[in-house]
């Protein structure tokens, strides 16, 4: 059924309904009105009756059947009042007169009359065709003693009787009702309708489940806001990476201690799409769009995406390429030394020629036995070497510590290792480079719990003011370059040491010191120990 018919029906209901309480009313009213108004005719017939001196001087001694005076004066009464019947009863109820020949003789119907005692009385009696409306009055002789009781009654018009006198109105109340209902109804319609967009009440139920189901089977965040900063859409995905409670729809952000910088992305205008948010220790892509409907503004949508591994194998690639890069130079260093030997050998400067491979081997073992021999994940001994050779181009020395020690670990930890040192050792060559005698030192060393990662320059250091903001992501002390995306690489590593269950500091030393932790297990070792 349509929404206009849906409308349409409830509509007539209502009215039928309140047809039925008009009748019952109705009903109700013109009974008060039989019982108001004939009562009191009957009433004033029952005192003539009763009043007539030919009544109290008769009734103490008439007899059922014998004699015309009273039965006459019954019947005039009845015939002037228009009443149904008349009677009169001595004082022991005992009927001498009456309209209706079967109750001569027998006693009077009294009900609830207290008319025996003096009172006269109105009211609904069993009659034998119905009920009747009766009226009685006490008969009082000349000292004023009751003596009698007259009677007059009116029937009681019955149900259908009453309700033949009410349809008329009822007629013209349900067609009023009818025209105004099914008005009403169509106005009803065209308004929600306009409202809802032209669909029907089944298109709308299926849209809100398509829209739940798409929403929940989405990987991604999805957040809705309205103009109140009340949620009004949060699925799955985007209450686990928020941390939302299950219940959040329909509460206000300050309700829910949601942290600042947050709720600063999801209710302010985000100028560039994908911003990239800390989230406790995973790293969020957030793209917030305003919606506006005919002008005004009724919220925004926001889109949440988890980029904490692809965060972390970005990093890896970079420092893969960076690995790569380093092996291009020193192609290109190898073949410069390669034009040399061959031009010295080619004027026969032979024992120069010697003398120049050796101090090339020389420097070139010594810095692949000084890392290997200390650091035995490759992975991590390739990134030190490659590093110590984009130092060199870019004028920094690049020191190992003598007291690092790593044995072969896991490939989960060795992946981490290289991110968070390939960052750290890189932040330390921006600090320095360009200043003189500058220097960067790793320190690494592991326990049977733990592998720290110690990174030391001789640059100015830590801003003092910035210690609680140079793990918060988007912060920077760098000039941002085209395209780069500053500010991010020790929130990252931080979110990758405390996903270990380690942490990330630092402190100032003469320079910037920042130490990383890694929790291990025994298998981070026993792996890797079983393909040394």
């Amino acid at each position: 059924m349509s929404l206009a018919g849906q409308y349409l029906v409830l509509q007539l209901l209502i009215v039928l309904a309140v047809l039925v309480a008009v009748v019952a009313i109705s009903l109700a009213q013109s009974a008060a009105t039989f019982e108001r108004t004939e009562g009191r005719r009957a009433l004033l017939a029952a005192e003539a009756l009763g009043s007539n001196p030919t009544v109290r001087a008769l009734l103490p001694e008439a007899e059922p059947r014998v004699g015309s005076a009273l039965p006459a004066v019954a019947e005039s009464v009845r015939t002037v009042s228009g009443s149904s019947q008349v009677a009169l009863a001595k004082l022991d109820t005992t009927v001498v007169a009456s309209s209706d020949p079967s109750l001569l003789g027998q006693p009077l119907p009294l009900g609830e009359s207290q008319v025996l005692e003096g009172r006269a009385w109105t009211g609904v009696l069993p009659g034998s065709s119905g009920a009747v409306l009766s009226a009685h009055v006490p008969v009082l002789n000349d000292s004023g003693k009751v003596i009698g009781v007259a009677s007059v009654s009116r029937n009681y018009p019955s149900t259908i009787e009453r309700l033949g006198d009410a349809v008329p109105n009822l007629l013209t109340y349900l067609g009023v009702a009818s025209v105004l209902g099914v008005a009403g109804s169509l106005l009803l319609s065209r308004r929600v309708k306009r409202q809802t967009l032209g669909m029907e009440p089944r298109e709308i139920t299926g849209l809100v489940e398509n829209r739940e189901a798409m929403l929940q089977g989405l990987k991604e965040g999805v957040v809705a806001l309205d103009p109140h900063e009340r949620i009004t859409v949060a699925n799955e995905s985007a209450r686990r990476l928020l941390g939302l409670p299950p219940d959040c729809v329909g509460k206000k952000l300050r309700s829910l201690h949601v942290d600042p910088a947050l709720k600063t992305v999801l209710t302010r205008e985000q100028s560039d799409p994908d911003q990239l948010v800390l989230v406790g220790e995973r790293l969020v892509v957030m793209n917030r769009v305003a919606l506006r409907s005919h002008g005004r503004d009724i919220g925004s949508v926001t889109t949440l995406r988890d980029r904490t591994e692809l965060s972390s194998l970005e990093s890896e690639l970079g420092a893969t390429k960076t690995v790569t890069d380093t092996l291009r130079a020193q192609a290109h260093e190898f073949a410069n030394q390669l034009h040399v030997i061959s031009g010295l050998i080619q004027i026969g400067e032979y024992d120069s020629v010697v003398q120049f491979v050796n101090g090339a081997t020389v420097d070139r073992t010594r810095l692949n036995d000084d890392v290997t021999s200390r650091i035995q994940d490759p992975a991590l001994a390739a990134l030190l070497i490659a590093k110590a050779s984009l130092a060199t181009e870019r004028g920094v020395e690049l020191k190992l510590d003598p007291k690092s020690a790593l044995p072969r670990v896991n490939e989960e930890l060795s992946r981490d290792l290289t991110t968070v040192v390939g960052n750290l050792v890189d932040n330390a060559f921006d600090a320095v480079t360009g200043l003189p005698g500058a220097s960067v030192q790793v320190l690494v060393v592991h326990s049977d719990d733990e592998v720290t990662v110690t990174v030391r320059d001789n640059g100015p250091g830590v801003p003092s003011g910035s210690a609680e903001d140079i793990f918060r992501q988007g912060f920077s002390t760098k000039e941002p370059g085209t395209g780069d995306a500053r500010g991010f690489g020790l929130a990252l590593s931080r979110v990758i040491c405390r996903r270990s269950g380690g942490d990330l500091g630092f402190s100032n030393d003469h320079g910037a010191v920042f130490t990383a932790t890694f929790s291990k297990n025994d298998s981070d070792i026993s792996k890797g120990a079983h393909h040394l």
